[in-house]
């Protein structure tokens, strides 16, 4: 096993949907490349989300978000945000999808993230990783 290149906390300034009492996770890396990691409540060590960078997978990927979004996470400057898709784990990498709907932003320099539900109703909230 890799070392583990553990990122700090984060906290999320809205809980995810469905988890109200999980606000604090830790970003896990997963592989060497970054590309797949592990967030992981510190609340509850069963509870974890598969997500990953969109750079390997989706080279396009420039969420929108609103001014809110940018209050919210004290976001400066646009390259502080880390962009966090969170998938579905299928048998294989090739057979899990991707949520391109609902990516999670995360200020790399406040440690503030949120999961921000997109308004553009072409992006799929599965979309396979090996399309």
């Amino acid at each position: 096993m890799g070392v583990m290149h553990d990122l700090p906390v984060i906290e999320l300034v809205h809980p995810l949907p469905g988890f109200p009492e999980h606000r604090r996770f830790a970003l896990v890396q997963l592989d060497d490349d970054g590309f797949l990691c592990d967030l992981r409540s510190l609340e509850d060590p069963d509870l974890r989300f598969l997500v990953a960078s969109p750079v390997p997978f989706f080279p396009d990927y420039a969420p929108e978000v609103g001014d809110d979004v940018v209050a919210e996470l004290e976001i400066e400057d646009a390259s502080d945000v880390l962009v966090l898709l969170v998938l579905t784990a299928g048998a294989s990498l090739a057979e899990s999808t991707a949520n391109l709907r609902a990516p999670v932003l995360v200020n790399t320099t406040t440690r503030r993230a949120t999961q921000v539900i997109l308004d553009d109703s072409t992006l799929s909230v599965a979309v396979p990783l090996a399309s």
